[in-house]
Order: C-alpha cells, then structure tokens, then sequence
C-alpha cells in the first residue's frame, strides 16, 4: 500500500484543482509538458492517500483541468455571443462542472472500487480507468475530446506511440509511466519494478520515433488562403461578396499551385446563391489545372423543412463535397434547445441549427490523390480521421478558430491537428480564417504556418504519401483489449475473493 505522507486531507482537495490546471501547462501555446507529467502523478499520489474520496478529488482535479485548458469557450460566448461576463462567466462553469463530473468524477469512482492495495495493481487500474473515460470523451454526450496528455509531449520522443497506438493508446502509457514513479518513491516493495515501468516507455519511443512507417510518393504544392474576416462581420449578407472577393483577391497569384484551400465558411452562401461564384472559381481553378477546395455552407429542401450542413466542396480538378460530422454543442447545435434559444444571441446565430453529415462520406478527390477532410472541431476524433486517411494521400482541415480570440483555444487546435498527422502517416494542410493556418508533415511537426490576426496565403510543399501506420490499421483495438482484459481480471479477482470468503 502506498504511504500516507499527510494527516490532512483538506489539503488534497485544495490541491486537486491546482493540478488539473498544471496539466493543462503542457499543452500549447505554453508547452511546459513536464507539468502534465507531474500533475498526473500528482493525482495519483492523492487518491491513494488514506481517508480521501477518490471520486470528489477526480472531479476536482476535472475542474481544474477543464476550466484552464477550456477556458477559450468563455470568448466565444461573451465576446462573440454578446453574453455579459456574468452570464458567460456562469455558463462556463456549468460546463466545467459537467464536464468534470462526467468524465473525471468516474476515473476516482471506479479506481475506489478497483484498487485492491497491491502497488503495481492499482497503478494498472488507475490507468485502465484513466484510459476508459478517455475513450468514452471520444463518443458519450457527442464527446469532448480534448487535452489528452499525450498531446501536450508531441515535441518529445514520446510522440513516437501516436503512429502505434493512437493518442488515446499513448494517453495511457503516460499515465501508466507518470503514476509508477509515484510508486516506486511511495511504495515500500515493487520499487525496481516501478522505476522500469516509468522508464521503460520513454526509452522504447525513442527508436519508434525514427521509424518511417509510409512513404513519399510525390511532391505538390499548396496554397492555404487565410482571410482575417472579423468575426462580427462574417455573416451579416450584406458582406457575403465583400468575404468572397478578399478570399479570391488572395488566390489570384497562387492559382499554379497544385491546391488551393480556403477555410471554414470562406463563402458564407449556400451554393445556390453563390452558383456565379463558384463557376467564376471553377473556371480560375480548371484553367491553371488547379484543385480547389472551399468552405461553404450547405441547404437541403426536406419534406418537413431544411437541413443545414457545414460543407467542404471540391471545385476545378476537385470533385466531391464533404459535410462536417461531428458538431459543436452549443455553436453548431443547442443541446436543450428549448431552454437555451434566445439567452444569448450565440445561441441564435446562423451555423446553430447545423446537421451532422453521414459519418461514411467518400474523401474529395483531387489532382493530388484523395483528401480526408476533418472541419474544424471534428479534426479532435481520431477515429473518425483515421476512416478517412487511410485512402488518403493527404490530410486537410478548414477552421474558424476565430471565435476564440487569443486564448489557448486555436494553439490547442493546431496541437491537435499535429496528433493526426502522426497518427496517420500523413500531411496535414490546415487552412483558416485568421490563424493558426500551418503545414504540417507526417511526424506531426509544422513545417510552415502564417502568423494569427493577419491576411495571407501560405504558399508551401507537401509530400502525397503512400503506406500504413499500425494506427492506421487497427485503430484503438489494443486500447480496448486492454480496457477488457483488466476487466476480466478484476472481475476474477473479486469472484475469488467472494468465493474464499463463504
């Protein structure tokens, strides 16, 4: 059992949150990536301190966590939203408590009825129930997945398990190595064991880094077109040719690049009022032999109305169209939508009666191969991008991070973006409204970016690559096996202990 180092567990509560906001240093823009590591282990240190609640000290430690490192939702709605900072102060603690007590408050919850007092078996469970609810950010409530730990070491050698077993799969090695540490200080036995535990994955990533597990198959050009719209004057129609003439003005000495991205909404009418537009764009595009791909928004006339889409759509030698899967609560659609309609005018904005599109949608095919497309938000779902990639020559994301100012939001954005790419042994373009526009290689490492809040193109080289990540093959099975065999075997540890005990 691990030694209780404390008479006071007051203090753990207090301390709780603080670690959760230390987590989020490592993430970007800050980078400070051995907080997270410490703020893990420090986690674990504190549920397993005697006369403590597991589960009240995860759901505060989720408070801490969520309410820095998602701390950018507070300028979408009282910046954006034109919320008071009471109002949109209010709403994002709600959403912090809930989103804590949803997927943090279970972590302590199941380890407090998993440990058994055994060091190395509780480190086990620990992570196994670290890594459940990090699985289920990716699905439960539409999910929430955001600041997984092993985003915030992508410029470490850790960074080489992403290719193996996905951000979720080296989310968990991180834990497990974080927590054994704590282990072999704390723990009176086992102490060799758990200093080769923490130790053993850093030292094995550091030869799968080097690995290439694609290969390169050609080398084209882009141009990433980022318009600087403000925000307040996006969607107002009386500016939706004013929108597509910057963002066409900014094309004009880059149509002989291979292709030409423009972000999220960068047309800001559905096709059917921009049908002049298009073919204007089309004839730019087929003309210079270009593949051209723009955000727009999408209408379908159903029998009990409208469905509105967040689209991508391939123009020039680009065919296909692809709608953005997974939404955003609360900016694409409102959850308690009869309550929440009409508090805040962020709730009544165009985009925020959004559909979902089918989740096996064909990839847009271009000049360059096929491009797996993620919009904004739904770039964070792995498996929804590992899908896609895997006949994909080349990665692309269109954003608006916009809403999110100069918080942590779009820096977290690009991080999160980087994951995929490595996950996938592919390039990742990334094309936005005002920032973070980047180019980024299939090592998940940003090879050209335009800086945030100005007007530009990022005209760069990128490699069309061929080949399998095991990611890319099996996916987060192995998490899952995982997840299931611990399962097992706690389950056949209990049914042994209740059948010596009769």
């Amino acid at each position: 059992m691990l030694v209780n180092l404390t008479n006071s567990s007051v203090w753990l509560y207090l301390l709780a949150p603080v670690l959760g906001g230390v987590y989020c240093l490592g993430f970007a823009p800050l980078d400070w990536w051995p907080m997270t590591v410490v703020a893990i282990a420090g986690l674990f240190y504190c549920v397993n301190t005697k006369h403590v609640n597991p589960a009240l000290l995860t759901w505060l430690f989720g408070i801490g966590k969520y309410g820095l490192g998602a701390s950018w939702v507070y300028v979408s709605m009282h910046v954006y939203g034109g919320a008071t900072p009471i109002l949109a102060g209010s709403l994002v603690v709600l959403f912090v408590a809930f989103v804590a007590a949803l997927f943090c408050w279970p972590i302590g919850w199941l380890y407090a009825r998993a440990k058994r007092g055994n060091p190395m078996l509780d480190l086990v469970a620990f992570t196994a129930c670290w890594a459940l609810l990090d699985w289920l950010l990716t699905w439960l409530l539409t999910g929430f997945p955001w600041l997984y730990g092993a985003n915030a070491l992508l410029s470490t050698q850790f960074a080489g398990w992403l290719p193996i077993f996905g951000v979720l799969g080296a989310s968990a090695l991180l834990v497990l190595s974080s927590c054994a540490f704590v282990v072999a200080i704390t723990a009176q036995n086992s102490r060799r064991l758990a200093l080769v535990v923490g130790f053993l994955p850093w030292l094995m990533a550091v030869p799968l880094l080097q690995v290439d597990w694609v290969d390169a198959k050609a080398r084209r050009s882009v141009a990433l077109v980022q318009g600087n719209i403000d925000q307040a004057d996006k969607w107002r129609p009386e500016n939706a040719l004013r929108n597509y003439q910057a963002h066409l003005d900014l094309t004009t000495a880059h149509w002989d690049t291979d292709l030409v991205i423009w972000p999220e909404a960068s047309i800001t009418e559905y096709p059917q009022q921009a049908q002049l537009w298009l073919e204007e764009l089309t004839l730019h595009a087929r003309k210079n032999e270009t593949s051209l791909i723009v955000g727009i928004p999408g209408i379908e006339v159903m029998g009990d109305g409208y469905r509105f889409y967040n689209m991508a759509l391939g123009l020039g030698a680009a065919k296909g169209r692809f709608s953005k899967r997974h939404l955003v609560p609360f900016g694409e659609y409102v959850p308690f939508e009869n309550l929440l309609r009409g508090v805040i005018g962020f709730f009544d904005l165009p985009m925020s009666s959004t559909s979902p599109g089918a989740s096996d949608q064909a990839n847009i095919i271009t000049g360059v191969g096929e491009v797996a497309m993620a919009i904004c938000y739904e770039v964070a779902y792995p498996a929804s991008m590992r899908r896609a990639a895997s006949s994909a020559s080349v990665l692309a994301t269109i954003s608006n991070d916009t809403w999110f100012g100069a918080s942590f939001g779009p820096p977290q954005h690009l991080q999160i973006a980087q994951a995929r790419a490595l996950e996938n042994g592919r390039w990742m373009l990334r094309a936005t409204n005002n920032g973070l526009t980047a180019v980024i290689d299939h090592k998940g490492r940003v090879t050209a970016q335009l800086p945030q809040f100005t007007a530009g193109v990022l005209r760069a080289e990128f490699e069309a690559m061929v080949g399998t990540t095991p990611f890319n093959f099996w996916g987060h099975w192995p998490l899952l096996v995982f997840l299931l065999g611990i399962a097992g075997l706690f389950w056949h540890r209990v049914s042994k202990g209740k059948q010596t005990s009769t």
